[in-house]
């Protein structure tokens, strides 16, 4: 299974702007882009398809910029990357499709496996907050994120 840089960039921006601005203050774009170097117009996409997904609101004006649209501990890292679009599987089955991963009818042999730990690492992100991020609360031991 691979997270293509849209799901990637879009944790990054989101974990940038809880640390840096919250549910509080709007920041700027510009000023995730700089931080986290990636192409203002390819976070002006992602942040357009966060809006619609109601994970940030934007504010207009002097100040203005975005900010989340709930806590950072409101917010995990599975929405995020579904709001993307960004697909959270390890099989290549189309699972509406009566295709399975090898192009015939059926499932591969080891569909089961890869079904499962794409199920895993659902519920894995899903059990992340952006707060969890921020603080490193993988493991159990917290530990304050670096500016």
């Amino acid at each position: 299974m691979r997270l293509t840089s849209k799901g990637r960039y879009a944790v990054m921006a989101m974990a940038d702007l809880a640390l840096h601005g919250g549910d509080e203050r709007a920041v700027p774009l510009q000023e995730v882009a700089r931080r986290q170097e990636i192409s203002l117009s390819y976070l002006e996409q992602l942040f357009a398809r966060m809006r619609r997904a109601g994970l940030v609101a934007g504010v207009r004006g002097p100040g203005g910029g975005y900010r989340l649209a709930r806590g950072s501990s409101a917010i995990t890292v599975a929405e995020i990357i579904a709001s993307v679009n960004e697909p959270i599987k390890a099989t290549r089955c189309d699972e509406e499709s009566k295709k399975s991963c090898i192009g015939r009818s059926g499932r591969c042999i080891a569909h089961g496996l890869w079904q499962e730990m794409g199920d895993r690492i659902q519920m894995f992100l899903g059990s992340v907050s952006l707060a969890d991020v921020l603080e490193q609360r993988f493991d159990g031991q917290a530990r304050v994120a670096a500016e």
